[in-house]
């Protein structure tokens, strides 16, 4: 018998998981299948690039997939039942299907976040997404010269988004409003080259400047101050999807999925969560954020533990820990600001030109590793011992 293992989602965290576990089990021991309402992968990383009008090569999951077992189901995930352990989706078609599992990787994401501000729903565009990219991408165009884009949100895909609108739309005023300093988390050196940068595109910068409000044609700042904006890009962080909130799972308040440090369900144990979906705890007992930089790592976890509770294997003990954060300043221009484990800036920054190049490596490098899940890794394919399997018990055979 199969052990049944279903994966959500297909962004960075779940699409790795599906491969890294292709890799650590025979698919006569197990079947995987990965369920994600697209065709292709979308990088999330670069959805700034998108919206400014370059073109993304096609990442179609058929080919990364090919000849590794994972079986691709496109559809949208509508509920989750993890107490019955069914999947509830609907396909392009509207048909609907419940899904059995024996194991279930929960790698929903995230999408853009409001924060309950007045008239962002209606009037902001936003970048979490492909859909929003693209709609940004048909609105940007349609914009006369000096009209005017304000960013709301000061951190890295913030920054990200201004600096690619000011770069490919030099004929149009682009501004950033912060509610704090401009890259204030980021060490001196990082942050001269962040304001030479921006002063060099042009870019207005709003500091310690919360937005309150979002009309057609405008900001409103917690100071009474209004920004004008003929385009308003909405970048203050993420929401997770909401339907691990509406399980029997133990989650936090924002619905992320409290995980043990091999990305278990500390509530269900057949249950793993994995990328913006988890409560993951990094070096310091401090939240993992929510990031591709996250995801890849926790998809890693899960994955190598599945199969280690699958096999009778030892299981991980990989810390989960940061090394950096990429910012790309344009297609020229970028910051790659060294951290300590627990993600605080050091002294040492990579700027310029070499920052640029080392960012595009990253962002290609993540794309790769996704159809590459186990490079440099020890592959260990220790088949699944029968009787756990027979017995038809997750609980029991991830014990």
């Amino acid at each position: 018998m199969q052990h049944r293992i279903i994966v959500l989602g297909a962004g960075y965290a779940g699409a790795t998981a599906a491969g890294r576990l292709a890799k650590r089990l025979t698919r006569e021991d197990a079947a995987i299948t990965l369920v994600n309402s697209e065709p292709d992968f979308v990088e999330r990383v670069r959805l700034h690039q998108l919206a400014v009008g370059q073109d993304l090569k096609p990442l179609p999951f058929s080919e990364m997939f090919a000849g590794t077992g994972v079986e691709l189901r496109l559809a949208k995930v509508t509920g989750v039942d993890v107490d019955r352990k069914t999947v509830a989706v609907t396909d392009a078609h509207g048909a609907e299907e419940l899904v059995e599992y024996d194991t279930l990787v929960y790698a929903l994401g995230s999408g853009w976040n409001d924060q309950g501000v007045p008239g962002t729903a209606e009037h902001a565009y936003e970048i979490a997404g492909r859909p929003g990219a693209l709609r940004l991408r048909a609105r940007l165009a349609r914009l006369e010269e000096g009209q005017s884009v304000v960013v709301v949100g000061g951190g890295l895909t913030g920054l990200e988004a201004a600096a690619e609108i000011a770069e490919a739309c030099p004929n149009l005023h682009v501004a950033l409003a912060a509610r704090s300093g401009l890259g204030d988390w980021l060490s001196p050196k990082g942050r001269r080259h962040l304001r030479k940068v921006f002063d060099k595109l042009g870019i207005t910068v709003h500091e310690h400047a919360a937005v309150t409000g979002v009309e057609a044609d405008r900001v409103t700042t917690a100071d009474g101050t209004a920004i004008p904006a003929a385009v308003t890009v909405w970048t203050t962080g993420f929401a997770v999807h909401p339907i691990a909130k509406t399980t029997t799972l133990e989650v936090t308040g924002q619905g992320q999925i409290v995980v043990d440090p091999t990305m278990r369900s500390v509530s269900h144990p057949d249950v793993y969560a994995i990328g913006d979906a988890a409560m993951a705890m990094g070096p310091g007992g401090k939240p993992l954020r929510m990031s591709c930089a996250s995801g890849t790592p926790t998809a890693w976890q899960a994955a190598d533990a599945i199969a280690a509770r699958l096999t009778g294997g030892k299981l991980p003990n990989a810390p989960l820990r940061y090394f950096n954060q990429c910012i790309s300043l344009g297609r020229r221009e970028g910051v790659i600001q060294y951290v300590t484990a627990d993600d605080r800036a050091v002294r040492a920054a990579l700027t310029g030109r070499l920052a640029a190049v080392y960012k595009e490596l990253v962002c290609k490098g993540a794309a790769w590793g996704v159809a590459n899940p186990t490079l440099g890794m020890p592959t260990r394919r220790r088949r699944v011992v029968r009787e756990r399997a027979q017995a038809g018990s997750a609980v029991t055979a991830l014990t």
